[in-house]
């Protein structure tokens, strides 16, 4: 028997799908959930406020935590002076959590007032282990950030 799925509608991040199986007819809802969402809900999680111009790591300190941006921008600049901007709802410093270089390589400032969500290297790694789809988010948002980089003309290499 074929299942024909349509997709309805997203309201307030809720998906809505149409399934049809014959004449069986069911609606089916998905929450969507983002990467900083799937951060928050961890028990371990710290929100964190800072001022214009604060910092939030530096280079050389000890790579034990993964951020993300809930509000503001923050502004990454690494060891040759490479700037990325990280904006509302994505993550940085995944990096040197994941390769496990023990130090962060740049410096985190924050460029507006922020608020941001702050996880330890393990607790990560183990949202990672129970949500394996957050490394297609996370390699979506580097895509992204590559598209975006690549049309701009401002490539890091």
């Amino acid at each position: 028997m074929v299942i024909s799925v349509t997709f309805l509608e997203t309201c307030q991040g809720v998906q809505r799908f149409l399934l049809i199986r014959g004449d069986l007819r069911l609606v089916a809802s998905s929450t969507v959930t983002t990467p900083i969402e799937l951060l928050s809900a961890q028990l371990d999680c710290e929100v964190i406020t800072l001022p214009t111009r604060a910092h939030v790591f530096s280079r050389g300190n000890s790579a034990d935590s993964i951020y993300g941006v809930r509000r503001g921008i923050v502004e990454v600049i690494g060891e040759k002076g490479e700037r990325l901007c990280y904006r509302s709802g994505e993550l940085f410093s995944f990096e040197e959590i994941v390769w496990r270089s023990g130090v962060y390589r740049a410096d985190a400032l924050a460029r507006t007032p922020v608020e941001i969500v702050r996880l330890d290297r393990l607790q990560f790694l183990n949202l990672m282990h129970n949500h394996p789809t957050l490394a297609i988010l996370l390699i979506a948002q580097q895509h992204e950030r590559l598209r975006e980089q690549r049309t701009s003309g401002t490539c890091c290499y």
